[in-house]
């Protein structure tokens, strides 16, 4: 198989993974005045991983509830104020030009608790072919 086939069908394998994804994705992980927008996907040098990049906009007072991910997530909040609660360390509200880091696997959940949308980039280290977010009760 040629270098530009073997780049097309990793092409098509990425964008289908990330459809089944989006698809897969329960109606509950994204409530009403959340905005998910995919920015880039990429394998990366470590076996079985990959890099996904995606903007995340929160309307005023909309939380997005418990959930996890197969792997790290650093975030980069862009706009607004957006409070923070993950297992294992006291609440904090971050706003634009803050960070956070979530190891893999720990339960987090997210608040705009400003007056204007909210948006985070939001940067996955994760597992690949598996969900990229998992809700929890």
């Amino acid at each position: 198989m040629s270098h530009r086939s073997l780049h097309a069908v990793r092409l098509l394998v990425s964008a289908a993974v990330l459809a089944t994804n989006l698809l897969t994705l329960p109606a509950a992980a994204q409530p009403a005045g959340v905005t998910r927008t995919d920015l880039q996907r990429h394998d990366l040098s470590a076996p079985g991983r990959e890099a996904v990049q995606v903007r995340v906009d929160l309307a005023p007072g909309v939380a997005f509830g418990r959930h996890t991910h197969p792997g790290e997530e650093i975030i980069y909040v862009l706009a607004g104020a957006i409070a923070y609660d993950v297992d294992g360390k006291p609440p904090v509200t971050l706003k634009a030009g803050d960070v956070l880091f979530i190891p893999a696997g720990t339960v987090h959940a997210a608040k705009n608790v400003g007056q204007d949308t909210a948006s985070e980039l939001a940067t996955y280290i994760v597992e690949k072919n598996r969900p990229l977010l998992t809700p929890v009760k």
